[in-house]
């Protein structure tokens, strides 16, 4: 909605959904009629591209989530694949315990130092990485053909290791810079990320139902699933670059960010040809320019930071390793951990998209901690279900795992934000991604627990 107030001087048109004030002063005392429809038609125009960017912004924001993730879920995906070529090495898990050191190590790392940063440059370079490495992944199947040994999988060690540096680039780099505009574009990155999940699970189930009784059916479906995965990753490239820095809501909000202290955003404001002058910032109320340390930061923020890592440390301490190594043998063989993997990442999307939902979205600190403590039931409930419960129980488990995950990390991350300048909020917005990688690397190395007892 948008409500306005005409004074002689001039107009203040005020856009309430999204928190933008456009101001259009008149040097003249008085206005003609002409002169007065000439100025509401620009600031309507105005308005009109701002919310049309706004829509824009929040579809590329969705392709870039995906982007972030798709190369990594699809390495996760095919694991039935690795498990027959590597049989040996508990690549399921090796894999992961690979890349997390290297994400949370790298993206500690990048947000101590991300108020000096580049963030164009970190973005491009961690899609680009992407890109380079789900190339390799296919190139070093297609020398080896497809055989296993120590050797290669120590190369796909090397990419997951790449994988997990690409991602403490781009998922920092952009839940940071989104941080400082609108939570719903955090929200469409998070759901982004998900939909990774969810596509690849897609992909996996129909390239093993075309494949699965074919001569060597089952790599032939994994060099697609890296195929697409490196079309996506070349899209997000060419979209960071080019499309997302010249959108007007998205300029808007770096050049407020910028008038606020913010160094991060000047190589964006200038790829899409708005200058950034010093003299500005340095102008300004000093009071006004005061930013919080990222220790201040941190201990105003210590429970927002706590949850991220909470939730993922449970995530992965259950997913993928004991989903795919410790559910037993069922009814559905060979389809049923990739049943489960597809369930957890289609409601983990649809947890992303609840938040929407206003009356189910947990603003509460207290609510937020509440719920995120009570999901450690999950751990004896899966435990249980593992040794006692039918498919079906597991499944079940399996989908609220999913939707609670996406719901909870979609609230925290759209919250925490509020009320911050630009450059407090694209700090913290690095500082939760650092503490969430820390849970996901915390719990990988506690899924190897649930081994205890198996003779490894």
């Amino acid at each position: 909605m948008i409500a306005f107030r005409k004074s002689l001087y001039g107009f203040l048109y005020i856009l309430s959904d999204s928190g933008i004030q456009l101001r259009l002063q008149s040097t003249e005392p008085k206005l003609s009629l002409f002169n007065l429809s000439v100025q509401f038609d620009r600031v309507w125009k105005t308005i009109e591209a701002f919310c049309s960017g706004r829509t824009v912004a929040m579809v590329v924001c969705w392709f870039l989530g995906n982007g972030s993730l798709i190369a990594w879920n699809s390495m996760l995906t095919i694991e039935d694949y690795y498990v027959k070529v590597f049989p040996r090495y508990h690549p399921t898990r090796v894999l992961t315990i690979v890349y997390q050191p290297f994400a949370f190590v790298t993206v500690a790392i990048l947000a101590y130092n991300e108020a000096k940063l580049n963030t164009r440059r970190r973005n491009i370079f961690g899609y680009t990485l992407f890109f380079i490495s789900t190339v390799l992944v296919i190139i070093l199947d297609l020398a080896t053909s497809g055989r296993g040994g120590i050797g290669t999988f120590i190369g796909v060690c090397v990419l997951s290791a790449a994988f997990g540096i690409a991602d403490a680039h781009v998922q920092g780099g952009m839940v940071g810079d989104l941080a400082l505009m609108q939570p719903e574009f955090i929200q469409s990155f998070m759901a982004g990320l998900a939909a990774s999940g969810a596509l690849t699970s897609a992909l996996r189930l129909i390239t093993k139902a075309a494949f699965e009784h074919k001569h060597d059916g089952l790599r032939k479906g994994a060099m697609l699933f890296f195929a697409v995965a490196s079309f996506l990753e070349l899209l997000c490239v060419l979209l960071y670059a080019y499309v997302f820095p010249k959108l007007s809501i998205v300029r808007y909000y770096r050049a407020k960010a910028a008038s606020e202290g913010s160094k991060t955003v000047s190589a964006d404001l200038a790829a899409a040809g708005v200058e950034v002058k010093n003299e500005q910032v340095a102008e300004e109320d000093p009071k006004r320019t005061e930013l919080l340390t990222m220790k201040q930061l941190l201990m105003k923020n210590l429970d927002y930071a706590l949850d991220l890592y909470l939730i993922y440390v449970l995530i992965l301490s259950i997913f993928p390793g004991f989903l795919s190594e410790d559910t037993g043998n069922h009814a559905l063989g060979s389809w049923y951990v990739l049943v489960l993997i597809t369930m957890f990442n289609v409601f983990d999307l649809i947890g992303r998209y609840t938040p929407l939902i206003k009356c189910i979205c947990i603003e509460s600190r207290k609510g937020l901690m509440i719920a995120i403590l009570s999901r450690f039931l999950f751990i004896p409930a899966f435990y249980f279900t593992a040794k006692k419960g039918g498919q079906g129980w597991m499944i079940m488990l399996t989908s609220v795992l999913g939707l609670t995950n996406g719901h909870l990390t979609v609230c925290v991350l759209t919250t925490a934000p509020k009320g911050y300048k630009g450059p407090e909020a694209n700090a913290l917005g690095n500082l939760l991604v650092a503490f969430l990688l820390g849970g996901i690397f915390s719990g990988v190395t506690l899924d190897w627990l649930w081994l205890i007892g198996k003779g490894w």
